[in-house]
């Protein structure tokens, strides 16, 4: 489901040039739970934005689904992610002008999904991360759990072959995250969906099938929890 080879990320500051990202190779096998640990600073959002294609690599090759991404334009790539991907933000991101409704719907109005029941597809959505009632509200009427749940039906709209999560429970109290967590990971399992999540959380980094911990920009651990059965492809950094 997802590639990469060789990708590297550096900036530049001045005379300096920073690698963010040393050369590394990673596979993700279809239907696998990945989870991205590691110290803040050590390249896991960097990683994640690369592999949505919201930045590019400074070197090396990213596949999703068998389909390069590096290289593409930047429409190329926001149809590529309307088709495969679903991102999940720390900040929610939703369109705050928008309804619940809405704001699940706006994947496939945008993928060109107007043939469709885009708004019963939401409806969908929302009853099963449990808001039925409450899409028809904007997201300043609902609680930051009411609102990641939102964006996580939002995430799923268009059927992604690969989901990315950065720090899903990051702004979110105990409980709720726990809330989350547990939505998403059925989410997933139900509709057979890939599953990339950058975390800081031990607990829900040992309910994935697999964890890369990444530090100063390498991948310095490939762990595969004995039940999943998948073996770990191309973890180890050059």
């Amino acid at each position: 489901m997802l590639k990469l080879s060789a990708v590297f990320k550096t900036l530049r500051s001045g005379d300096r040039v920073l690698e963010v990202l040393k050369p590394l190779d990673l596979d993700v096998p279809d239907g696998q739970v990945l989870a991205i640990v590691g110290p803040s600073g050590s390249g896991k959002s960097t990683l994640l934005g690369l592999i949505a294609g919201l930045d590019s690599p400074s070197g090396g090759s990213i596949a999703i689904d068998g389909e390069e991404i590096t290289g593409l334009s930047e429409d190329a790539l926001a149809l590529l992610r309307g088709r495969k991907v679903g991102i999940v933000f720390q900040s929610f991101n939703l369109i705050p002008n928008l309804t619940a409704e809405e704001n699940v719907s706006l994947p496939l109005e945008l993928r060109g999904d107007f043939g469709g029941d885009t708004a019963g597809r939401a409806r969908e959505l929302l009853a099963a991360v449990g808001l039925d009632e409450r899409r028809h509200h904007y997201p300043v009427q609902l609680s930051g759990g009411e609102q990641q749940r939102v964006a996580l039906a939002r995430a799923f709209a268009a059927h992604p072959a690969l989901l990315l999560a950065d720090e899903p429970t990051g702004n979110l109290d105990t409980a709720t995250g726990e809330t989350i967590v547990a939505l998403m990971l059925r989410l997933n399992r139900e509709l057979g969906t890939t599953l990339v999540m950058v975390t800081h959380d031990p607990d829900l980094a040992a309910r994935a099938d697999r964890t890369v911990t990444l530090r100063d920009g390498r991948i310095v651990q490939d762990d595969l929890r004995a039940t999943s059965g998948r073996a770990p492809q191309g973890g180890a950094a050059r």
